[in-house]
């Protein structure tokens, strides 16, 4: 039996504002595809919902390789949450390499969004940091300092 060829498409974040969400990811860089509503006997089935309706919006990051799918609800009403902490079973984020760490948290800021405590270095190697993104989700920034031992030994 061949293994099952699976590929990943996209991460899926549910949001309060999706106006706002979007602001926030394509001021980091990303790039939106795609916007549009979606209901139906269809969707329902496949999210498990009934009277599943959403606005969906899909952005892409510069390189081509990622894809994050943003759905704010319209019916049913969303569900609001306390939002994860990093320890939690199925807390989720988004983790972004980034040219300049310094740069992207004054644009996370400029959007009210700041590092749940503050930037750390790991090995000399990436500065990293998790910021509390709209809707509460968790985005990781990273910006590499320098090849690691294991990358060097690999190029």
């Amino acid at each position: 039996m061949q293994p099952m060829v699976i590929k990943l498409e996209n991460v899926g974040i549910a949001v309060r504002d999706i106006d706002a969400t979007i602001a926030f990811f394509t001021d980091l860089g990303l790039t939106v595809l795609g916007r549009d509503t979606v209901s139906g006997e269809w969707a329902d089935t496949a999210v498990g919902l009934d009277g599943n309706h959403a606005r969906i919006a899909v952005l892409q990051t510069p390189d081509g390789q990622g894809q994050l799918e943003l759905f704010e609800y319209i019916h049913p009403d969303a569900i609001e949450t306390e939002p994860t902490r990093p320890h939690q079973i199925g807390m989720h984020r988004v983790a972004f390499s980034v040219d300049n760490l310094d740069d992207a948290l004054a644009i996370a800021a400029k959007h009210g969004c700041f590092p749940l405590r503050g930037v750390g270095t790991y090995e000399d190697v990436y500065k990293l940091t998790y910021v509390r993104g709209p809707s509460g989700i968790i985005v990781m920034l990273a910006e590499q300092l320098r090849a690691s031992d294991a990358t060097a030994t690999r190029t």
